[in-house]
C-alpha cells in the first residue's frame, strides 16, 4: 500500500513549509476535489458533517431566548472549525494514498502531533473566549431594541432596524475571522501531515494568505456562502457543507504548499 511521502519521520526536524502561488480561482477546483472526497467517503464525512449539524442545533435550542450567547457561540464555533474538522482532512488524506476509507482512524489522528495541535487550539479557544466577551459588549452597547427570541432577532437583523449595531457587531467579527483565517488556512493539515510545529504552521498560513490574497479572499468567501447555506437550512445544511469544506480545506493545502522532497 502507497504511504504518504509527505509525511516527515517522528526523529526529523520539519523545515519551514515553501508557499506556493495559486491562481485566483484555485478554490472552486479545492471545492470539486472535496466533492469528490465526500461522495468516495460519505459515511465518515456525514458523521462529522452532523457533528456540526448537531452542535448548531445544540446552540440554538438551549439559547433560544439568549440571542447575543447564540450569536456569540454560533460564531465562535466557526472560529473553531479548523480544529474540529481534523478528521475530515484525515479522510481526504487517506483517500489520497490509496488507504482504507474508515471512521475510526480520523478520530484519533490528533495523537499524531498531540503538542502542537494542542498549542492551536489553545489559541482558537483564547481567540473565541476575547470573541465571546466582545459579541456581549457590543449587545450590551449598542442594540437597542427590545428583546426578543432567536427568531425575532433574525427578523429584525434580515428588517436592518438597527444599522449602527449591525455595523459595528460585523466589523467586530470581521476582525477575529480574519485573524483566525489568517492562522488556520493550512496550519493543522500542516501540522497532521508534516509534524510541524504550531508556530511554523501558522506563520505558513499567514504567508500563504499574504501571497496569495486573490486565492483567499475567493476561499474566504466560499466558505462564507457554504455557511450560510447551511444556517438558512435550519442547520441541517451543515451536515453536507462542513464536510465539504473540510476535505476542500486539504486541496487547499496541497495545492499552497510545496511537497516535501521524496526519499
Amino acid at each position: 500500500m502507497q504511504q504518504p511521502d509527505d509525511t516527515t519521520h517522528a526523529s526529523d526536524k520539519p523545515t519551514f513549509p515553501t508557499i506556493r502561488d495559486v491562481k485566483a480561482g484555485s478554490p472552486f477546483r479545492w471545492f470539486a476535489r472535496g466533492w469528490e472526497d465526500f461522495k468516495s467517503c460519505p459515511i465518515p464525512s456525514l458523521f462529522y458533517g452532523f457533528c456540526f449539524a448537531g452542535m448548531g442545533l445544540l446552540i440554538t435550542f438551549v439559547f433560544e431566548h439568549a440571542y447575543e450567547y447564540t450569536s456569540g457561540l454560533t460564531s465562535g464555533f466557526l472560529l473553531l472549525g479548523p480544529f474540529l474538522a481534523m478528521g475530515l482532512y484525515e479522510i481526504s488524506r487517506r483517500r489520497e494514498f490509496g488507504q482504507t476509507c474508515s471512521l475510526g482512524p480520523t478520530m484519533t489522528v490528533w495523537r499524531r502531533n498531540a503538542g502542537n495541535i494542542g498549542i492551536f487550539a489553545v489559541v482558537l479557544g483564547v481567540v473565541f473566549l476575547v470573541w465571546a466577551r466582545a459579541s456581549l459588549i457590543v449587545f450590551a452597547l449598542f442594540y437597542t431594541n427590545e428583546m426578543p427570541n432567536l427568531t425575532g432577532f433574525l427578523q429584525q437583523l434580515l428588517s436592518l432596524e438597527n444599522l449602527e449595531f449591525l455595523m459595528v457587531y460585523f466589523a467586530v467579527g470581521l476582525i477575529f475571522a480574519t485573524l483566525v483565517f489568517a492562522v488556520s488556512v493550512v496550519s493543522i493539515p500542516l501540522m497532521l501531515d508534516r509534524d510541524q510545529d504550531a508556530i511554523s504552521a501558522m506563520l505558513a498560513s499567514v504567508g500563504a494568505l499574504a501571497r496569495n490574497p486573490g486565492a483567499m479572499i475567493t476561499w474566504a468567501f466560499c466558505i462564507v456562502a457554504a455557511t450560510l447555506i447551511g444556517f438558512m437550512t435550519f442547520h441541517i445544511g451543515l451536515a453536507i457543507m462542513m464536510p465539504l469544506v473540510g476535505h476542500a480545506t486539504w486541496h487547499a493545502y496541497r495545492d499552497l504548499i510545496e511537497p516535501l522532497d521524496k526519499p
